[in-house]
């Protein structure tokens, strides 16, 4: 096994400490992670110390593939990309981390078009979005272009991932009402909603159900106390489907019976079953991984040509303890919209473990050992992550710029 420094959960406080990584099995890469993004499943995740200590969370993330399992063959080494893991549900890997690990069909090559920090923010929510979306075990749309399209409603728009589900039903034909606050009317309008209503409005229902008589599919993007009856009651008593963003369909207790009540679980999109907590387990869905697979195959193109655009960003800069803890009391204090957090990984990261090697070398150098055979098991140890990074050091002594570290684990 490897190892990567990472923002790690122990004792109920969050640590940066060395974190050994599972050898890689068929499909997957190393990546040297430079960008991760923040999702709400993290703070929920440590609240309720879902996997314990030793947890490294995190889900979404970009950086340099690094080392390829033999039978890998849509990324290689020195690809930058942007997947999606379950942080936290396999010790030691996690995107709040040096090093990663990532699955080749639930990632994507980044067009050279497309920024680190934004790329960072699409693999989770623009997955739970097509899933929620398409996936016979939630809304069950059509991708098929020849059909007609009922409209869809896409309850919070402007969250990110209402704001990936505006664009992909939009991108599919189907016509989109959504609600927000008015101030991001004009957001959810370039990303392709033809309806928008504030849902703060006491009228909101009555006004869903005059401008959508046909209305049948609706996702519930936030999945709290009320959204959900309140997005199925635009059905005005009428059958239909409502996704919810909740795993086990939290919250939905009084949507009318008449309406099928489904909801989507993004982790889904690996071929591999899942427990939480040891109380909820998920089994294999290959549908699921088939249709995410498909889409993170699609993405590149959709990026490029921006027919499908990341949301905006903030970077909280570099990732620590400190940096996350911030994301996490934004989320539960309800202080994110419209906008996706994310962390430097790399410049934290990586000039620690500079710093670290420089200490060392230092010492070898007052003591007069200068030999250079002990640099590759103390650089493997440290994650030590470029020649860059290395030569960068004005300490350093320029006989390390002729010892091969390359972007590789060692």
């Amino acid at each position: 096994m490897d190892k990567a420094i990472a923002v790690v959960q122990q004792n109920g406080q969050l640590i940066v400490e060395n974190v050994a990584l599972p050898e890689l099995q068929p499909h997957q890469v190393y990546v040297s992670v430079e960008w991760a993004a923040f999702n709400p499943t993290d703070r929920l995740a440590f609240d309720v110390d879902a996997f314990g200590d030793g947890a490294v969370l995190g889900c979404d993330f970009v950086g340099t593939v690094t080392k390829a399992h033999p039978n890998v063959s849509r990324v290689q080494v020195g690809d930058r990309i942007a997947a999606l893991v379950w942080g936290g549900e396999i010790k030691g890997v996690g995107a709040y981390s040096s090093y990663c690990i990532a699955d080749e069909r639930i990632s994507f090559k980044v067009p050279s078009t497309v920024e680190s920090p934004k790329a960072s923010a699409v693999p989770l929510a623009a997955n739970t979005a097509y899933l929620a979306l398409f996936s016979e075990d939630c809304l069950g749309l059509s991708r098929d272009e020849s059909t007609t399209k009922p409209p869809v409603l896409i309850w919070a728009g402007s969250s990110v991932v209402g704001y990936f589900a505006v664009q992909l039903a939009k991108l599919h034909g189907y016509p989109v009402a959504t609600t927000c606050s008015p101030r991001n009317f004009d957001y959810v309008k370039n990303a392709g909603a033809t309806h928008v209503f504030d849902y703060n409005d006491a009228n909101v229902v009555t006004k869903l159900q005059t401008a959508l008589p046909t209305l049948s599919h609706i996702f519930d993007t936030i999945g709290n106390a009320s959204s959900s009856a309140t997005a199925a009651a635009a059905l005005d008593g009428r059958p239909g489907v409502l996704c919810t963003v909740r795993p086990g369909k939290a919250n939905t207790e009084e949507v009318p019976k008449i309406i099928k009540v489904t909801d989507v679980f993004v982790f889904t999109a690996f071929p591999t079953a899942h427990t939480y907590r040891g109380l909820v387990h998920w089994p294999v869905s290959m549908p699921n991984h088939i249709l995410s697979a498909e889409m993170y195959e699609r993405l590149p193109g959709l990026l490029e040509s921006n027919a499908i655009k990341p949301p905006p960003v903030k970077v909280l800069g570099r990732i620590s303890p400190q940096s996350v803890n911030d994301a996490m009391k934004l989320n539960r204090d309800g202080k994110i919209s419209a906008e996706k957090l994310c962390f430097d990984v790399s410049s934290a990261f990586g000039e620690q473990n500079v710093r670290k090697a420089k200490a060392v070398l230092d010492n070898h150098k007052s003591s007069g050992d200068m030999s250079l055979t002990l640099l590759p098991p103390f650089l493997n140890l440290l994650s030590c992550r470029t020649t860059k990074q290395v030569e960068s050091s004005s300490r350093l002594d320029l006989k390390i710029a002729r010892f091969s570290i390359d972007e590789t684990l060692l």
